[in-house]
């Protein structure tokens, strides 16, 4: 008795592990690669076709690097609105995330799915969710290091 209550167990393990395997998804890491590639590369692409246009209205490097950004953030956050950029983004994996679209997608996006709670609990509290440490951080490391380089002058080694 005790040992078909054992058989029992271990062909419940092996159904359990042959339905995971099916279950689970295979990653291939060089296709994964290659699309992050492609897709950040277009985004480049597209990035530097706005800095050329710019520069051919003849704004200068810097006036152009700020309507290239602002265009795609622009661009960004009216794909999430529309709820293309999760498409590309699971596509393009990391090709889409880590440039400044990926950043605007990331404020925008928790912006959107709690608009229906309200202005103030929804998209006030929710916006800055997933940008929120970023924006910290980053804040909080340029002082750092604006601190410590104010005292390099201060102390003559700067």
């Amino acid at each position: 008795m005790e040992s078909s209550m054992e058989q029992m167990e271990e062909e419940k393990k092996r159904q359990y592990e042959k339905y995971v395997k099916e279950v689970t998804p295979t990653h291939n890491l060089w296709l994964q690669m290659l699309k992050a590639f492609i897709m950040g590369g277009i985004i480049c692409t597209l990035g530097q076709a706005i800095l050329n246009y710019g520069a051919s209205l003849g704004l200068d490097k810097q006036t152009a690097g700020s309507w290239c950004s602002l265009i795609l953030i622009l661009l960004s956050v009216l794909l999430t609105g529309l709820n293309v950029y999760p498409g590309i983004v699971k596509w393009g994996g990391a090709g889409a995330l880590v440039p400044i679209t990926g950043f605007a997608n990331s404020v925008a996006a928790p912006a959107i799915e709690f608009q229906k709670e309200g202005q103030v609990y929804g998209v006030g509290c929710k916006i800055f969710t997933i940008a929120g440490p970023v924006i910290l951080y980053g804040v909080f490391t340029s002082w750092f290091l604006g601190a410590l380089y104010w005292l390099g002058g201060v102390i003559g080694i700067l």
